[in-house]
């Protein structure tokens, strides 16, 4: 049988997002599920107990080439190149002071982020989206009800502060390290376990979401839903 190439993609990264990449990579090893093969995750493969890892480090005029690659018997695998890319989806859309705004929304119907605040122009409205599925799944979780130090830089450039609020309700958000918060929960859970599950979800399905636009009636009865709960 010849070969057959079921993914390959090629393009530049920063040293954050590869980090965020193989962070993935090692959380979904370490739990024994399907390993995402490209940043959405509609490739993904559930490798064998035990592989053949070979890493190549060479030069070659001028430019140095590192290669990790794994190695198993087919049989012993599995690959889905249909993978569910995420649960959920980014909903863009412009509220009743004409301002964009976004929430992304689990398949079950539930709003689990939003960004907080309303822009006048759309782009900054996607800029933010962007930057969430960017910088959600490596960002380290910083539980201000303790003594904690922030993690040393690595996957992300934001960190999830997880904190009690004035009603004593548990929350959660996403803090750009430039001090913006660029997502948070938009409610209060009765426990911390809640609210971690509620940023757990953000951080797997937040990067392959799709974007979509409601319609404008559409967006407006569930500003007003929302506004009577």
């Amino acid at each position: 049988m010849p070969d057959e190439t079921v993914h390959e993609s090629r393009k530049s990264r920063s040293r954050q997002a590869l980090a965020t990449y193989f962070r993935r990579i090692a959380r979904a090893l370490g739990r024994g599920e399907p390993v995402p093969v490209d940043d959405a995750g509609t490739v993904t493969v559930d490798p064998a107990a035990e592989q053949e890892v070979e890493v190549e480090l060479e030069r070659e005029d001028g430019t140095v080439h590192f290669e990790v690659e794994m190695e198993w018997p087919e049989a012993e695998g599995q690959i889905d190149d249909e993978a569910a890319a995420s649960k959920a989806t980014f909903e863009l859309y412009a509220d009743s002071a004409d301002e964009w705004r976004w929430r992304l929304r689990h398949d079950n119907g539930n709003i689990i982020a939003d960004g907080g605040e309303g822009y006048s122009d759309k782009r900054d409205a996607e800029s933010g989206i962007e930057s969430v599925q960017r910088n959600a799944p490596g960002a380290h979780v910083i539980d201000d009800s303790r003594d904690e130090e922030t993690p040393e830089e690595g996957g992300s450039d934001a960190t999830f502060e997880l904190f009690r609020d004035k009603a004593d309700e548990y929350r959660w958000r996403l803090r750009h390290d430039n001090g913006n918060i660029i997502a948070d929960g938009g409610q209060g859970y009765a426990s911390k376990q809640k609210a971690k599950q509620g940023l757990n979800s953000v951080k797997s399905n937040a990067p392959g979401a799709a974007i979509e636009e409601p319609g404008d009636d559409e967006a407006l009865d569930d500003e007003e839903e929302e506004e009577e709960e």
